[in-house]
């Protein structure tokens, strides 16, 4: 009988995690799904540059798994039950519901945007963190005049990168963006100097130390009752993971995320592992790792290894995930390479300028094509599974435990099903 495996979400690390258990196991033992809401692998990374009116290349996902084995479902998560290992989905092309049963689940649902409870986000307010999102402003900034006003709210790399394309992109528009701290507080001040540069040369005006309490269709306010006038809000404040893990008897954080040990499983369900911005990771010093790329594909290539090894009975994989790098693009000409230490901290070392926005380019294009070569091109062999290959209890080597949430900068893993 074969090993089921399905995977939740088709995003950077979904997909990525299906792909490379395709290539770690004997076809012929598992049944490998991939459920995924569109047909098509998003670069959520790059929805700020289709928001500000780029084309992006098509990437079906059927395409990309040709021939690896692994069954693409288009439908949306609709339920999951941990207890009877169950998965309920509902096809996108209105056909109807039905159950899908697992053994192994990869849980990889990402997450979307976070309006934070503020009167007025949700009704006024445009989202990029999904492709659907980043279309609608696509298409509100088309109709804008020049000279109105854009408010991009939020001051962590998203807004950065949203304000700064949208203002090279349209520069008969006036492009602000309100941050809560100081603008790019949390860069090297080489980092900060050179974001300035950039925001000045583009003329994006920096509302610093401002908390918006509400949204109207033509203006935000602030906390200490200010008016912003925004004849088009973008809302970049923050992400929340995607819900139904809140409705499972798994382990979860206060911000929803599942709870996982090194290996990626769930400490509450050993069938079950979680992945990118749906797990709780901790990374080097104990720190939760941010909602990111950098973080959300090495977690998918620990849990498939972790997940094949057990399943085949090989060494588990005991790879502490660290940060090197954040990397900013700030429109198309230029970008920021900011060097950070293990656990995400700035060095004063930065790369700014055409360079840094090559370099950037470059590390957009390696996480698309890392998700379509999940095993980065090396050649691997399908190992048999064994015949009483079932959950086991926890590993020593997995232990670990949970860490209280961090605020999240970017997210990685892609569309929620």
């Amino acid at each position: 009988m074969q090993h089921r495996i399905i995977v939740l979400g088709a995003g950077y690390t979904g997909a990525s995690a299906a792909g490379r258990l395709a290539r770690r196991l004997r076809r012929q033992d598992t049944a490998i799904t991939l459920v995924n809401a569109e047909p098509d692998f998003v670069e959520r990374v790059r929805n700020h540059e289709l928001a500000a009116g780029r084309r992006l290349r098509h990437r079906p996902l059927a395409e990309m798994l040709a021939g690896t084995g692994v069954e693409l479902r288009i439908a949306r998560v609709t339920a999951v039950d941990v207890d009877r290992r169950t998965v309920t989905v509902r096809d996108t092309d209105g056909e109807g519901e039905g159950e899908l049963e697992y053994d192994t689940l990869v849980y990889a649902l990402g997450s979307g945007w976070n309006d934070r409870g503020v009167p007025g986000a949700a009704e006024h307010a445009h989202e990029i963190a999904g492709r659907g999102g980043a279309l609608r402003v696509r298409e509100r900034l088309a109709l804008l005049e020049a000279g109105q006003r854009v408010m991009v709210v939020g001051g962590g790399l998203t807004g950065l990168e949203a304000a700064t394309e949208i203002a090279e992109a349209r520069p008969d528009l006036e492009v602000a963006l309100a941050a809560r701290g100081g603008l790019g507080d949390w860069l090297s001040p080489k980092g900060r100097g050179h974001l300035r540069k950039v925001f000045d040369r583009l003329g994006v005006t920096a509302h610093e130390h401002v908390d918006v309490t509400a949204v109207h269709a033509d203006r935000v306010t602030t906390a200490d009752g200010v008016s912003l006038p925004a004849a088009l809000t973008v809302w970049t404040t923050g992400f929340a993971v995607h819900p139904i893990a809140r409705t499972t008897a798994l382990e979860t954080t206060g911000t929803g995320q599942i709870v996982v040990d090194r290996t990626m499983r769930s400490v509450s369900h050993p069938e079950v592992y979680a992945v990118g911005d749906a797990a709780m990771v901790t990374g080097p010093g104990g720190k939760p790792l941010r909602m990111s790329c950098a973080s959300g594909i090495p977690t998918a290539w620990q849990a498939a290894d972790s997940i094949a090894a057990r399943l085949t009975g090989g060494k588990l994989p005991d790879v502490t995930i660290r940060y090197f790098n954040q990397c900013v693009s700030l429109g198309r000409k230029e970008g920021l390479i900011q060097y950070v230490t293990a656990d995400d901290r700035s060095v004063n070392a930065a790369l700014t300028g055409r360079f840094a926005a090559l370099y950037k380019e470059l590390v957009c294009k390696g996480a698309a094509w890392a998700v379509a070569h999940p095993t980065l091109g090396l050649p691997t062999r399908r190992r048999a599974v064994r015949a009483a290959a079932t959950a086991a209890p926890a590993d020593p080597v997995a232990t670990a435990a949970p860490a209280a949430p961090a605020d999240a900068a970017r997210p990685a893993t892609g569309t929620a099903a």
